[in-house]
């Protein structure tokens, strides 16, 4: 790796000496990246490359205004720094309220279990693309569109505060995604797979029958019937749990979602209940070896793990220091950046529900008429609203899994859903997939998992 940041922390120390007394709060995060991405769409490689990225960022906060300045170019961290000072204290017109937290100076790299993905030419990294997309492509006639996307990256973070913090930390990423489009006359049917890694190259490598997966699922749905639109129970996947809490309760656990919302901050007061006395959910950097986990967030808080509902209560929210000070909370290490280009903001981790004692196998038990989804194809918020698309769904008829669907979306309210789930299986399972958007920041690595759930009342489009 590139030295350029360790020969410029005595400089990040004289200009923070230099200038701290002008601000209440000031910090530096530099940040050298380098990684691959690698985009083969149909017979056409449309991206293939390699980079190195080294920049940074100021942050000054005076009167509760923040001043904000990015860089690439360490010869401006001067310039920038006195941008940001120069915007907070123009902007600044109320009090500084961060949440305290340990001065900490530390070195931290999270640890690879497998190949560092540097160490891969890129002539290989290619080989593994086209490796996969041929899979695509091959499987059936009917197949007409296939997209197999790799990505990775390493990056090393040094962060310094007027405080007196000083941490340096580093990781490596790794992600892959794959489409198959099949076309049967009108129909159009696509099936995806996602995964991703914080191990090692060698999770990548051998993904054979999830590429085949996402191609046979699009082939298989050319001839199923679409679902009948209606309101059903639904019994759902531990990837489909891992991704409703995440989308559709855990944004809405995020300090600033609430704070800046008096309605939703009223909505989610702790002590509330929002689900069954079984129901346990939690968000966390701290669990290791996940794609959300690390040892320090973008301001320097340890990475912790909050349990956000308890026993079906809620009784913990995701935090910045600033929105911690202002709530009178306590910072719980969710304040994160995708790059030194953006500020940090409140964002999840690694975010969990907790497997229950239902076996999964009697979750369908009793259902007269209902629906079995796996999987996602895709899905969206809307504040307390979700939508998502399953990846598959067979019909639950008189107790036991019946013919398959297709194109069932799953639909309603968060707050109503939490308090319709009438069993929580035994079962669970990590998805390393996930890429999570917000304010303008789309692509941050996060992990998410749970059980299967069985939850009554879900309102499921399909045909009329």
């Amino acid at each position: 790796m590139p030295t350029v940041l360790a020969d410029t922390q005595n400089l990040i120390a004289d200009l923070i000496a230099r200038y701290r007394s002008r601000v209440d709060y000031l910090a530096i995060r530099l940040e050298e990246s380098e990684g691959t991405s690698i985009i083969v769409r149909g017979n056409k490689v449309e991206t293939l490359s390699e980079g190195l990225a080294i920049g940074g960022q100021v942050r000054a906060c005076y009167k509760g205004g923040w001043g904000f300045a990015s860089f690439n170019q360490l010869s401006s961290l001067k310039e920038r720094l006195e941008e940001a000072i120069s915007a907070a204290r123009i902007v600044g017109d109320g009090e500084t309220l961060l949440a305290p937290i340990s001065i900490v100076q530390d070195t931290c790299q999270l640890p690879l279990t497998g190949t560092d993905p540097r160490m891969i030419p890129l002539t290989e990294k290619k080989a593994l693309c086209d490796r996969y997309n041929q899979l695509l492509k091959r499987f059936d006639p009917r197949i007409t569109t296939t997209s197999v996307r790799y990505g990775d990256s390493h990056q090393r973070i040094i962060i310094a505060t007027s405080e007196g913090t000083l941490i340096e930390q580093s990781w490596a990423d790794l992600e892959m995604r794959f489409s198959a489009t099949a076309r049967k006359d009108e129909i159009v049917q696509t099936g995806r797979e996602t995964t991703g890694s914080r191990n090692g190259y060698e999770d990548l490598t051998d993904l054979d029958m999830q590429v085949q997966g996402a191609a046979q699922r699009a082939v298989n749905a050319l001839s199923l019937s679409p679902v009948r639109g209606g309101v059903y129970t639904v019994v759902i996947d531990p990837i489909l749990s891992g991704l409703f809490v995440h989308e559709a309760f855990g944004h809405l656990s995020e300090a600033d979602m609430a704070y800046e919302n008096p309605d939703l901050l009223e909505v989610m007061s702790k002590g509330r209940r929002f689900g069954p006395p079984d129901l346990q959910i939690f968000d966390g950097a701290a669990p290791e070896g996940h794609r959300g986990s690390y040892c320090y967030d973008d301001e320097g808080t340890p990475a912790t793990t909050t349990q956000l509902i308890k026993d079906g209560i809620l009784v913990g929210r995701l935090h910045s220091r600033e929105t911690a000070g202002k709530l009178g909370e306590a910072p719980s290490g969710n304040a994160r950046c995708l790059n030194y280009h953006y500020p940090p903001i409140v964002r999840m981790t690694n975010t969990w529900i907790e497997p229950g004692k239902t076996p999964v196998k009697d979750l369908v038990r009793g259902i007269r008429e209902g629906v079995y989804a796996r999987n996602w194809l895709g899905g969206m918020t809307n504040g307390e609203m979700f939508t998502f698309s399953a990846g598959e769904a067979w019909m639950i008829r008189e107790g036991q899994i019946a013919e398959p669907v297709r194109d069932v979306t799953l639909s309603g309210n968060v707050f109503k859903t939490l308090g319709d789930i009438e069993a929580i299986g035994n079962d669970f399972y990590w998805d390393e997939s996930g890429g999570c958007g917000k304010g303008g920041q789309s692509g941050l690595p996060v992990g998410c998992g749970g059980p299967s759930l069985r939850i009554r009342n879900v309102v499921v489009g399909g045909s009329q």
